[in-house]
């Protein structure tokens, strides 16, 4: 694991010698050469975390943008089961499309320039995966709405454009979900 040094300037690489899969008894990869330096195996985990750890901040000044501008609104997803039943889904954030399009000019340009305004796009292409659940999952109706907002409201003006469409991607969907179930089981 990665933690912060005490002056926050650097992280180290923390190691649990505890853990049941640390050992030395030369099983398994090994951490450090003879000379005590980091092996191969260390060296690619370390540049996985640095990078990991640049994602996070990068992460954490988009959002941090995001909430600036005021784009956020809380959302809920409503699931219908087949059966009756309903489930929400509640405590998540979605960027509001009405708000972005109020956006100034140049507060479009900054984010097109720093590639944020692609990852609003991509967030709000991924919301209108909840009207793709009850294709997949064969579900009653699944659909996110502003928390404030009556449950029918579609999210998005083309809404029912999405929930008309079927692709033959759609159509194989059910099965590439259980086949990715059955392999998650095997790793369990």
């Amino acid at each position: 694991m990665f933690a912060k040094s005490d002056d926050g300037e650097r992280f180290n690489l923390g190691i649990d010698e505890m853990f049941s899969g640390c050992n030395g008894d030369g099983r398994g990869e090994r951490l450090f050469a003879d000379d005590g330096k980091p092996t191969t195996y260390v060296e690619n985990i370390l540049k996985f975390l640095q990078e990991y750890q640049l994602q996070f901040l990068r992460t954490e000044r988009f959002c941090q943008k995001v909430l600036e501008l005021d784009l956020l609104e809380p959302m809920q997803a409503q699931v219908e089961m087949n059966s009756g039943e309903k489930y929400s889904l509640g405590g998540f954030m979605a960027i509001n499309r009405e708000k972005l399009k109020e956006l100034p000019g140049d507060k479009l340009a900054e984010l097109a320039k720093t590639d944020e305004l692609e990852l609003i796009y991509l967030h709000l292409q991924s919301m209108r995966n909840f009207a793709a659940l009850k294709d997949r999952f064969g579900l009653a109706g699944a659909r996110p709405t502003a928390s404030n907002s009556e449950p029918s409201e579609p999210p998005f003006a083309d809404q029912s454009a999405v929930d008309a469409s079927e692709t033959k991607g759609r159509k194989q969907a059910p099965k590439a979900a259980k086949r990715a179930r059955e392999r998650g089981a095997a790793l369990e």
